[in-house]
């Protein structure tokens, strides 16, 4: 174990915000192994460069809570709230935030891998130069995300809320965008030819105005009119 963590970390713990708060107050991070946190209160703390490695985080409140910096490993956090907190930097891998709240939260560089974010509310987040790769955000909102010139790969848009979401010059390998509420997004530039676009209608289509599809998908969308691109 790196020895920045040698005599504060805690595994297979069940801890509440009586056991995490004086670790926070000491104002040196920890890494916690295996600990179940499940609803417990949390909110405010300065838990900034903590490691959570296979966390038990469901109904945990952090709102308000600063978690810049933290590094969390295949956690297990339906609905967890994170309203508010500072993650700038955060990065999670392979960790399950199903209907997690992160409204107004801080996601300055957050990076997120392979990662289960179906139905959160990331709604008036700051996400200057978040990152996603090879996770669902299925029915997620997103309204006003900057995704300019990135390059997103496996990333599930499904039935989301992207509205004003800022594409320009985006990559899209292997995403979808199905069904997704794209209402004045901008794609200038983007390259969709790898993206599933089903469920959009022609009416959207001046959304793409300067994008690249491929032939197949301009199919889908004059389909609508019963025409076959040939």
């Amino acid at each position: 174990m790196d020895d920045l963590f040698a005599d504060r970390s805690l595994s297979e713990q069940t801890l509440g915000r009586g056991d995490i708060a004086p670790l926070a107050k000491k104002g040196l991070p920890a890494h916690l192994i295996d600990c179940d946190l499940d609803e417990a209160d949390l909110s405010g703390l300065d838990l900034s460069r903590w490691i959570f490695e296979r966390c038990q985080v469901r109904r945990t409140d952090f709102t308000d809570a600063k978690l810049d910096g933290t590094r969390w490993q295949s956690c297990r956090g339906g609905f967890v709230q994170l309203a508010g907190a500072d993650l700038r930097e955060a990065e999670f891998l392979a960790c399950d935030l199903n209907n997690g709240v992160l409204r107004r939260a801080k996601l300055f560089g957050a990076k997120f891998e392979r990662c289960k974010l179906t139905g959160a509310d990331l709604s008036d987040a700051s996400a200057l130069d978040v990152q996603f790769a090879e996770t669902l955000l299925v029915n997620a909102r997103l309204p006003g995300f900057s995704f300019r010139k990135q390059v997103l790969t496996a990333v599930d848009f499904s039935q989301a809320d992207l509205a004003k979401c800022d594409f320009r010059g985006t990559l899209f390998d292997g995403c979808s965008l199905r069904d997704a509420a794209l209402d004045g997004c901008r794609f200038d530039g983007a390259d969709l030819r790898e993206a599933d676009i089903g469920g959009l209608r022609l009416v959207n289509a001046g959304l793409f105005r300067g994008a690249t599809i491929s032939r197949e998908q301009a199919g889908q969308l004059l389909g609508e009119l019963g025409l076959n691109v040939r």
